[in-house]
């Protein structure tokens, strides 16, 4: 399911956009600390990991103000400033020595910036294990260092517990958070009944859909359950529910009915009305894709992200951009 995904994009994209409501979220303690009318996204920086030969990128680099010490002062020195560093852990990749690794990341960093810094690191994979959130070295005789960071696991927060924060990143990591397998269907259902209660722009919309549905693709009999399931559950939300649909599952769901419709006529047959939907559903959620891209390169989002959040190819995107 995740083959080819960049997680790290799709990560940093929804930070960048929601940086305050991310905070919000996990670590409502440090809010009050942040001045997030002071809030910079710093460039990708490059750090030699000297114990394993390998490179680590810090996925989200932020400079920011502490409340405390004056954040609404324009004229604070470079040392009262404050770094936020975030980094993602994907499904795919797991080493033991991730903590070690945060505290080269920060200890490299400071050395630079000289700097306080705080470490986040986001936990997306779906193992069994508890990370750890802190890096320590000793002797019998002495404790020389006690390192901690904050930590997101996101398969081990319910996803039950997000519904009524009103928050657009609890929205989208609805889908990353822990759920069974007969539970996608309400975890989608009410993803779409926190979307139709946040007053976001479209293109804000679209993004956190696009992510939600990276992580959470229903089949087409998970589809049509929903649609039940919206029905049954909640009749006087139906309509609403039905309007913040994602787009292309609205649209495929219209052409596919209407193409089933004649095709089952035809044939007389029940199956005609099934395969209708399944293509007008696929002719949908193309379309779509192109109208998100378009929607995209008219913010100036880089086309390589555009690339992976819509799964277009860089050719597409080019004609697109061209016209």
């Amino acid at each position: 399911m995740y083959m080819g995904i960049d997680h790290d994009r799709l990560f940093k994209e929804l930070l960048q956009t929601f940086f305050k409501e991310f905070m919000q979220l996990f670590f409502p303690q440090a809010c009050p600390h942040i001045d997030f009318s002071h809030v910079t996204f710093l460039s990708e920086e490059l750090f030699t990991d000297v114990t394993g030969g390998a490179t680590g990128r810090v996925d989200v680099l932020i400079e920011t103000k502490l409340m405390e010490e004056g954040g609404n002062n324009d004229n604070l020195d470079e040392l009262s400033k404050a770094l936020i560093i975030v980094h993602l852990e994907p499904q795919s990749y797991y080493q033991s020595n991730f903590a070690e690794r945060m505290f080269l990341y920060s200890s490299k960093l400071y050395e630079k910036y000289r700097r306080r810094i705080l470490p986040i690191a986001i936990f997306s994979h779906d193992r069994d294990i508890q990370e750890p959130d802190r890096f320590t070295w000793s002797f019998p005789f002495l404790n020389v260092m006690t390192f901690r960071y904050f930590t997101v696991q996101l398969s081990k927060h319910k996803w039950r517990t997000f519904l009524d924060k009103g928050n657009p990143v609890a929205a989208a990591l609805l889908s990353s958070m822990g759920y069974n397998k007969s539970e996608r269907v309400m975890v989608k259902l009410e993803f779409l009944r926190m979307m139709t209660k946040m007053q976001l722009d479209p293109a804000r919309m679209k993004m956190l859909t696009v992510f939600f549905e990276t992580y959470l693709q229903l089949t087409p009999a998970e589809s049509i359950q929903l649609q039940e399931n919206i029905e049954r559950i909640y009749p006087h939300e139906e309509e609403k529910l039905m309007e913040w649909m994602t787009s292309w599952e609205k649209k495929g769901k219209e052409e596919g009915i209407k193409e089933g419709l004649k095709e089952g006529l035809l044939k007389g047959k029940e199956e005609g009305l099934l395969k209708g939907k399944q293509e007008g559903i696929q002719e949908g959620i193309q379309e779509s894709k192109q109208e998100i891209a378009l929607k995209m390169l008219e913010k100036g989002l880089d086309p390589e992200i555009i690339e992976e959040i819509t799964g277009l190819s860089s050719s597409q995107i080019s004609k697109l951009h061209k016209h």
